[in-house]
C-alpha cells in the first residue's frame, strides 16, 4: 500500500479541493464584511463631522448675539458719558460702537440664513435696533447742540424705552432658539452615531464568526505544517491588528484634541465677556458715587455750604474704591509688587472691624474670635486685608444680606499633605464662617476658577475667590473649604507661621499711626510732562496749591525745547506712557545734558513702561494720588541722590 492510498483511507479527512473552495468563500465573505464595516465607520465619522459643524455654527450664532448685546451696552454707556461731559470724542466713540453693532447684525443675518425662524428673529432685531438708534440719535443731537438738560431727559427716558427691552428679549430668544437647535442636532447626531455603532458591532460579530471559521479551516489546512508555523502566523496577524488599532487611536486622539481646543476658545470668550461685564458693573457703581457726590457738592455751594465737605468726602471714597479695584486687578495679573511684613492675624481682624461693619451692613452680625496664640505670619498687609474683605463680602452675598459671620484666627500644627499639598509645620489660620445657603459639590469644584461666579452677569467679576487662592499659594499656604447646601460655608486660610524675634506691629496701631509730615520745601520750578490735558491741569493746580511754579508740557517731544527756554528747572515730573515718546525715554535723553535735575515719574502701575525702557532708579508716584502724597513724593525726589541708570526704581504708593 502506498502512502497516498493510506491518506485516502483515513475517514473524515477533507479533500484539498473542498478546503480551497471554503477558503475562497470565507475570503469573499470577509471582504464583504470589511467593506460593510468600513462603510459603517465612514458613515459614523460623517455624522460626527456634521454634528461638529452644526455645533460650531450654533456657537457662532450665540457668541454673535452676546457680542451684539455687549456692543449695544458699551455704545449706550459711551452716549451717557457724552451727554454728561459733552466730549466730542465720546460722541464719536458712541457712533463707532453703534455702527459696529450694525455690522454685527449683518453678520448675524448671514449666519442665520439657513434657518427661517432665526432669520425672522434677526430681521425683527434689526428693526428694533433701527428704532433704538433713532431714539439715541435724538439724545446725541441734543447734546451736540448744547441742550444738555434735554439730552439727559431723553437719555434717561430711552433707558425705559420698549425698543431696548425688545432688543434684549429678541437676543434671548435667538440664543434660546439656537440652543434648542443645538440640542436637537446633537440628539439627532447621537442617534445616528448609535445606529452606525450598532451596525458596526453586528458586522464585527459576523466578521468574528468568519474569522473563527477561517481559523478552524486554516488549522485543518496547515496542521501538517506544524504548530510552530501556525503560532508564528497568528502572532503576525495580531501584531498587524494592534498596529492598526494604535494608529486609529492616535488619529481619534488628535481629532479630540482639535475639538477640545475649539471648545476652550469658546469658553475663553465667555469668560472675557463675563469679566468685562463685572468690571463695568463695579466701576459704574463707583463712578456713580463720584459723579453724584460732585454734583451734590456743586449744588450745595449756593444752598447748604456745610454739606459740601460731606459730599466731597463721599466722592473721594468712591474714587478710592475704584483705585482699590485697580490694585486688585494688578495683583491678580502679578503686576503689583507685594510688600511682605510680619502680621498678627488677630490684630489684623481687629483693625478691620470698622471697615467690615461698614461694608457688610447692619443686617449682618459679625463676630471675631482670636485664638492665634500670638503667632505671626509673613504677608502683604494690603492683600491679606483684601482677602478677608472678599471672604466677608462673599459670605454676606451667600446669606442674601442677613445673617451671622464668624471670623476665627488661630494656630495649628499640620502634618505633610494634611490640607491640600501643604508642607509639615505650624500655620496661622483665618476661618470665615457664614450661615448662608451653602454650596453644592459641583460649585465647590469650580469655586476657585478665574472668572467663575454664581452671581448674575454684570454683578461681579468672578475674580474674588481666584485671587484668594492665588494669594494663599503665593504665600506657600493652603486653603480649605467646607460647605453643604442649607448649612453654610467655612473657608479656612492656612498661612505659614513666621518665627521672628521682634513682635509684629499690630494692624490697629499701624493704621492709626499718623503719616510723617514732609519737611517744608522751598518753592520749586517744576516741568510737568503729561499728555492727558485733564490730568495735566489737575497736576498743575495741585503744584500751584503747594506753592511751586509748574511749567506744563503736553507733548514729550516739546519737553527739551521748553526745558531750555525755562532756564532754571529743579524737578521734572513725567508720565510714563505717552504718544511719540515714553517718559523713561525722555528722561534718558535729557539726563546727559541736565544731570543735576531731579526726576519723578507718575504712572498708573509700574508695568506699563514695558520691558525695554527702564526707570533708571528714579522715584515713582502711583496714580491716583492725593496732594499730600504728591508733596511727599516731591520731597523724596529732591532728597534722593542722582540715581544709577541701571538700578531698580523706588516706588511711592499713592495715598
Amino acid at each position: 500500500m502506498s502512502g497516498n492510498e493510506g491518506e485516502i483511507a483515513v475517514p473524515g479527512k477533507p479533500r484539498p479541493a473542498w478546503r480551497t473552495i471554503m477558503l475562497v468563500v470565507m475570503a469573499v465573505l470577509g471582504a464583504l464584511v470589511l467593506v460593510a464595516l468600513t462603510f459603517a465607520l465612514g458613515e459614523a465619522n460623517r455624522q460626527r463631522d456634521r454634528a461638529l459643524r452644526l455645533q460650531s455654527h450654533s456657537y457662532e450664532v450665540m457668541i454673535l448675539a452676546r457680542t451684539f448685546s455687549s456692543t449695544i451696552a458699551h455704545s449706550e454707556a459711551s452716549l451717557g458719558r457724552y451727554v454728561i461731559s459733552a466730549d466730542k470724542q465720546l460722541g464719536r466713540l458712541y457712533s463707532d460702537e453703534w455702527q459696529t453693532a450694525g455690522q454685527q447684525i449683518e453678520r448675524l443675518e448671514q449666519v442665520t440664513r439657513d434657518n427661517m425662524a432665526q432669520h425672522t428673529l434677526v430681521d425683527r432685531l434689526r428693526r428694533a435696533y433701527t428704532r433704538r438708534g433713532d431714539e439715541l440719535a435724538d439724545t446725541a443731537l441734543s447734546t451736540n447742540y448744547g441742550k444738555n438738560d434735554m439730552a439727559l431727559k431723553r437719555y434717561y427716558a430711552s433707558r425705559r424705552a420698549t425698543s431696548l427691552t425688545q432688543i434684549n428679549d429678541l437676543l434671548d430668544e435667538i440664543v434660546e432658539h439656537e440652543r434648542a437647535l443645538l440640542d436637537q442636532r446633537t440628539s439627532s447626531a447621537m442617534k445616528s452615531a448609535d445606529s452606525s455603532n450598532r451596525s458596526a458591532a453586528v458586522l464585527a460579530m459576523f466578521g468574528m464568526l468568519i474569522v473563527i471559521g477561517a481559523i478552524v479551516l486554516g488549522w485543518l489546512t496547515v496542521k501538517a505544517l506544524g504548530e510552530r508555523a501556525a503560532a508564528r502566523a497568528e502572532a503576525d496577524q495580531e501584531r498587524e491588528r494592534s498596529d492598526e488599532l494604535q494608529l486609529a487611536v492616535e488619529q481619534a486622539t488628535r481629532e479630540l484634541g482639535k475639538q477640545e481646543s475649539k471648545l476652550r476658545q469658546i469658553q475663553k470668550m465667555e469668560a472675557v465677556g463675563q469679566l468685562t461685564g463685572g468690571i463695568a458693573h463695579d466701576f459704574n457703581n463707583m463712578l456713580a458715587v463720584v459723579v453724584g457726590g460732585l454734583e451734590l457738592a456743586k449744588r450745595s455751594l449756593g444752598k447748604d455750604i456745610d454739606a459740601t465737605p460731606r459730599h466731597i468726602d463721599n466722592a473721594m471714597e468712591g474714587a478710592n474704591r475704584a483705585a482699590a479695584l485697580t490694585r486688585q486687578l494688578l495683583a491678580f495679573s502679578r503686576e503689583e509688587t507685594l510688600k511682605m511684613e510680619p502680621i498678627s492675624a488677630g490684630e489684623l481682624i481687629t483693625g478691620m472691624s470698622d471697615l467690615l461693619d461698614r461694608t457688610l451692613g447692619d443686617a449682618i452680625t459679625l463676630e471675631a474670635r482670636d485664638r492665634g496664640r500670638a503667632w505671626l505670619t509673613c504677608a502683604d498687609r494690603h492683600q491679606l486685608e483684601n482677602v478677608v474683605l472678599n471672604l466677608a463680602v462673599n459670605a454676606r452675598d451667600a446669606m442674601e444680606g442677613r445673617g451671622h459671620i464668624t471670623i476665627v484666627t488661630a494656630g495649628v500644627q499640620l502634618a505633610e499633605d494634611a490640607v491640600g499639598r501643604c508642607a509639615a509645620g505650624q500655620y496661622v489660620t483665618i476661618a470665615v464662617t457664614d450661615t448662608g445657603h451653602g454650596m453644592t459639590p459641583e460649585v465647590m469644584e469650580r469655586v476657585f476658577e478665574p472668572f467663575f461666579t454664581t452671581k448674575p452677569i454684570g454683578q461681579g467679576t468672578g475674580l474674588g475667590l481666584s485671587q484668594i487662592f492665588a494669594f494663599v499659594r503665593q504665600a506657600h499656604g493652603e486653603i480649605a473649604l467646607q460647605s453643604k447646601p442649607g448649612r453654610g460655608t467655612t473657608v479656612t486660610l492656612y498661612l505659614p507661621r513666621l518665627i521672628a524675634d521682634a513682635p509684629a506691629k499690630s494692624a490697629k496701631s499701624a493704621k492709626s499711626a499718623p503719616l510723617p509730615e514732609p519737611p517744608p520745601s522751598a518753592t520749586l520750578d517744576i516741568l510737568v510732562v503729561e499728555d492727558d490735558p485733564r490730568v495735566l491741569t489737575a497736576t498743575v493746580g495741585a503744584l500751584e496749591d503747594l506753592g511751586h511754579r509748574p511749567v506744563p508740557c503736553s507733548d514729550p517731544r516739546a519737553a527739551p525745547a521748553m526745558l531750555a527756554a525755562a532756564g532754571s528747572v529743579d524737578l521734572i515730573m513725567s508720565d510714563v506712557l505717552m504718544p511719540g515718546k515714553t517718559g523713561p525715554e525722555l528722561i534718558a535723553e535729557l539726563t546727559a545734558e541736565y544731570p543735576h535735575i531731579a526726576v519723578l515719574f507718575v504712572t498708573g502701575y509700574a508695568g506699563e513702561a514695558g520691558g525695554e525702557a527702564e526707570f533708571g532708579g528714579h522715584n515713582v508716584l502711583r496714580k491716583p494720588f492725593t496732594i499730600a502724597g504728591l508733596e511727599r513724593a516731591i520731597a523724596a525726589a529732591m532728597a534722593a541722590e542722582r540715581p544709577d541708570p541701571h538700578s531698580a526704581p523706588q516706588s511711592i504708593a499713592a495715598e
